[in-house]
């Protein structure tokens, strides 16, 4: 039986989450025939490369090289490319803005995951995506800006909170408790989650 490695089961940070994405964006680049695509992948990369911060970048890299998700290529030019292994591209599929979701566990803690955000109004767009996004995944509205689910979904929330770029106004709570536990227990059972 093959040994596994620590990085085996090496958490990504958000940074890291990102650069995979992007490297993901440029193989789309790739497969993309039609020309509005190549506009919005290129669009959506530029945005996402801007955001990312340098020295985090960096650390993120070495990471992503030591836990085998990427590989490096030297050029002629004496520039470096970074190509996705096969394990980052699954890991690019799993970290899909559009198509991310929540893992079941195996048997439910009895905890409660909340996020709660405040947004301010001059980054409405962000807000709204933000709450599209986490309905999307499946988490239940409780308030505006509160939502709550029953397994755990940290990575996920973290990756989302960090791709629209406000970190600073949401908060992850885990709690045993709330007042309406069991029309919550209702709502998760009658849509196949609980």
């Amino acid at each position: 039986m093959k040994k596994k490695s620590r990085f085996d089961y090496y958490r990504m940070s958000s940074t890291m989450q990102k650069v995979v994405l992007l490297l993901y964006g440029g193989f789309s680049l790739g497969l993309n025939r039609r020309p509005d695509g190549y506009f919005r992948v290129i669009k959506n990369i530029g945005k996402e490369w801007e955001a990312i911060n340098q020295r985090a970048l960096k650390n993120a890299i070495r990471n992503l090289y030591r836990s085998r998700l990427v590989y490096a290529k030297d050029n002629y030019d004496g520039t470096t490319s970074l190509i996705l292994t096969e394990r980052g591209h699954e890991k690019a599929f799993t970290y899909n803005i559009d198509s991310i979701s929540i893992k079941p566990m195996k048997k439910w803690d009895e905890k409660w995951r909340m996020v709660v955000f405040d947004v301010p109004e001059k980054f409405k767009k962000a807000r709204n995506s933000l709450s599209l996004t986490l309905k999307k995944m499946g988490l239940h509205r409780l308030q505006k800006s509160v939502f709550v689910h029953p397994f755990e979904c940290k990575d996920e929330i973290d990756f989302v909170v960090e791709f629209w770029n406000v970190r600073s106004f949401v908060r992850y709570i885990i709690t045993h408790s709330i007042d309406n536990d069991l029309h919550l227990r209702d709502v998760f059972k009658k849509n196949g989650v609980l």
